[in-house]
């Protein structure tokens, strides 16, 4: 099965797994990096991918992402900001990248490839959402096809296989898939879900036999949705046109489709509740100007059609405004001492005011999409406080913080190291 899969996937190898994209993403940190070893990384990386500095030790230089302000968005990383990195870290070993981002955007992965390549660094891949793309010439450039050199990737979610299971693609020498099948037997279970991994296999089939057809399908409901939403006052969603936006933005995946509501007088949160308790619609992600929709092989025009009627009505009950004032991200915060020295370090426990210059000791994140607020490590501002207490009244689902109420942080009980 997974001589199928790599064949399918355009890979050398592949690991079938079952605990998550999770497991793929820190296993080819841990099979790339050793403590001290410098890996560049954009900063809105998934939670999984700063644990996994946890775990190996390595180093990050963090990129950092272009800001749409239109959205109120992270894009994505340029070729011309991973070559900044490494001419400052040119002893780092590996480049990490998301392919796409959880709003559908792509790098130039195949010019990062080429870079990464000509440099001798590893480019290792978070596709937790993009299993579909290499399955369908309109989609972007899959990582494999690019010349990643791996590519952890979730089948679950866009693949029609069960939840938790996902697979590790590799390209390259022996020597290195060697140390992934040693890293994977520290992080996976050893009592692996035989349905889990026939449902990856099933999917897997379903592609290759018949996954243009499906994802023909896919787009064009996604393209429909998208037409549909843009007529309605007080409502935007992009397509192709925000390639436009950014010179880091080389490509989109149309499925996804990020709806902007603050015409509405609404955050993305008040909108993803209102969906889901009035209108039992249960939307991907929410952030504070937009939803965001998965249009996937599974839906129909009946779902589409449900999404549509429910987001006409709430729109047609609102007053039609512009927003009083844009909504600015906070800064990202410094990198003091390493995620890892950070997480083994003495700590202490204060409040959210008393944390505003202190060095984090943990991830404040929002999930999803799960991209951390802070890292451990990170010098915490007022702004990012002010973001977290803006984030608590609107009831967001806030994670990492030992205290659950997030009303006190954990920070360095006696900062020293620096990274």
């Amino acid at each position: 099965s997974e001589e199928l899969l790599a064949d399918a996937f355009e890979a050398d190898h592949a690991f079938m797994l079952t605990n998550g994209t999770t497991c793929g993403v820190q296993a080819m940190l841990l099979a790339t990096t050793r403590p001290g070893d410098k890996i560049i990384i954009p900063r809105d990386a998934h939670k999984s991918a700063i644990n996994a500095l946890i775990l190996s030790g390595a180093i990050p230089h963090y990129v950092h992402t272009d800001i749409n302000q239109e959205y109120g968005i992270h894009t994505t990383v340029s070729l011309d900001a991973f070559k900044a990195a490494y001419d400052k870290e040119p002893h780092a070993l590996a480049c990490f990248i998301i392919n796409p981002s959880y709003y559908g955007l792509t790098s130039d992965i195949k010019g990062i490839a080429d870079f990464c390549r000509e440099n001798e660094l590893f480019l290792l891949a978070d596709e937790a959402h993009g299993c579909h793309m290499g399955f369908h010439p309109e989609f972007p450039l899959s990582a494999m096809r690019a010349g990643a050199h791996m590519s952890a990737s979730s089948t679950h979610k866009t693949s029609g296989s069960f939840t938790q299971s996902s697979v590790l693609l590799h390209r390259g020498t022996d020597s290195v898939r060697n140390n992934i099948k040693q890293s994977l037997n520290i992080l996976r279970s050893t009592s692996a879900s035989y349905l889990l991994m026939l449902s990856i296999e099933m999917a897997r089939k379903q592609l290759v036999l018949n996954g243009e057809n499906l994802l023909s399908s896919t787009l064009e409901l996604a393209r429909f949705a998208r037409q549909e939403i843009n007529k309605v006052p007080g409502l935007k969603s992009f397509g192709k046109e925000i390639i436009e936006s950014s010179p880091a933005i080389h490509n989109f995946d149309e499925t996804k489709l990020t709806i902007n509501v603050s015409e509405l007088g609404l955050t993305g949160y008040e909108m993803e509740e209102i969906l889901r308790l009035e209108h039992r619609i249960q939307i991907e992600l929410a952030d504070l100007q937009n939803i965001m929709a998965i249009i996937s092989i599974g839906d129909t025009e009946e779902s589409i059609s449900t999404l549509l009627n429910a987001l006409r009505k709430i729109a047609g009950g609102r007053r039609i405004k512009k927003p009083d004032h844009p909504i600015i991200l906070p800064e990202i915060p410094e990198l003091i001492v390493s995620p890892r020295d950070a997480y083994y370090s003495s700590k202490k426990s204060v409040t959210l005011n008393q944390a505003i210059g202190e060095i984090s000791a943990e991830n404040v994140m929002v999930y999803p999409p799960g991209i951390p607020i802070i890292c451990p490590g990170e010098r915490i501002s007022k702004d990012l406080i002010d973001h977290i207490k803006l984030l608590k009244s609107l009831n967001t689902n806030i994670q990492g913080p030992a205290d659950p109420q997030i009303n006190r942080l954990r920070v360095l009980g006696n900062p020293s190291k620096s990274a």
